[in-house]
């Protein structure tokens, strides 16, 4: 059985609706040989509590399901926000936004490493406010990630309010096992849970690795702009995982978070960007209050499911 959905799109989602071994209807697509189905819920705020995710989720989930869940929405409950307008920019952050990122990166080093054509438009048109923007890196993570041109430290600009941006979650690996854990304890169901980030991780011979802060065991990390040069020589494997509540083969977690950054970048509400955000909301990102992000449907998570 299939159905027709959108979230504001003029391409609607053509899901396919089935029920699990409980009775309860969900819609799924298929990818590879895995349904994704999402679990959609209003916009997770400031110490919200995480159940926002986990009780729709155990709806539907059944014993091997993969619980995938964006690293944003689990920082933001940890209150993990903090406001750029807080940081004034000294030189090195004007030296950084200004003649690194937007002018070296933006006309001469990302062509020539072969950057994403998006990412080069972006850094040529960085506003102002990203001076205190690499002042905060530079406080909070030092020259290692501010030398990054983008996504520094998987800070997220896109799905905060006002000038406030969404650090990485803190200790991902327990909130995961937490959440495996009341899902087993509430529902009986064994699953394992995946928190996830967009930024990429590259593969050079049989070695894993990212600029991320932070990454799943077997995958090297906290490397910053070096792992960030040193990936636009090697292969781009996708997301990153970022902590799983159990130990997961490298290769099946990235597999994974691939497959749910497709399903996220098919959803018209997708922020992946502080550009991306005018088109969604209609405001731009220092307009964008909490309110206003409540008035979209989110997916801060997917069920994935193999297929027998």
């Amino acid at each position: 059985m299939k159905s027709s959905y959108t979230l504001n799109s003029s391409s609607p989602i053509n899901y396919k609706i089935a029920k699990n071994s409980k009775g309860i209807e969900y819609k799924y697509i298929e990818n590879k040989n895995y349904q994704v189905i999402p679990i959609e819920t209003g916009y997770i705020k400031v110490d919200e509590s995480l159940d926002k995710i986990i009780k729709p989720s155990m709806e539907i989930l059944e014993d091997g399901d993969y619980l995938l869940i964006a690293e944003t929405p689990v920082a933001i409950s940890q209150g993990r926000l903090v406001d750029e307008m807080d940081y004034n920019p000294g030189l090195s952050a004007k030296f950084l936004a200004i003649i690194w990122s937007k002018y070296i990166w933006g006309y001469i080093l990302g062509p020539i490493f072969r950057i994403k054509k998006r990412t080069i438009k972006n850094l040529k048109k960085l506003p102002p406010e990203a001076k205190r923007h690499k002042e905060l890196i530079l406080q909070l993570y030092g020259w290692k990630h501010a030398l990054k041109p983008a996504s520094e430290a998987g800070i997220d600009l896109s799905n905060a309010p006002g000038t406030f941006v969404s650090l990485l979650p803190k200790n991902p690996e327990k909130v995961a096992k937490d959440i495996a854990k009341k899902i087993k304890e509430r529902g009986n169901i064994s699953s394992n849970v995946l928190i996830i980030d967009t930024d990429a991780t590259y593969k050079r011979g049989n070695k894993y690795f990212t600029s991320l802060p932070i990454a799943i065991e077997g995958i090297d990390s906290d490397n910053g702009v070096f792992g960030y040069v040193l990936g636009q020589l090697f292969k781009n494997m996708g997301s990153t995982p970022l902590a799983s509540s159990s130990k997961i083969n490298v290769e099946k977690g990235i597999e994974l978070a691939n497959i749910a950054e497709d399903y996220q970048k098919s959803l018209a509400t997708n922020m992946e960007t502080i550009h991306s955000v005018t088109d969604v909301l209609g405001q731009n990102i220092d307009e964008v209050s909490v309110e206003t992000l409540d008035s979209i449907i989110h997916t801060p998570a997917v069920i994935i499911r193999r297929i027998n």
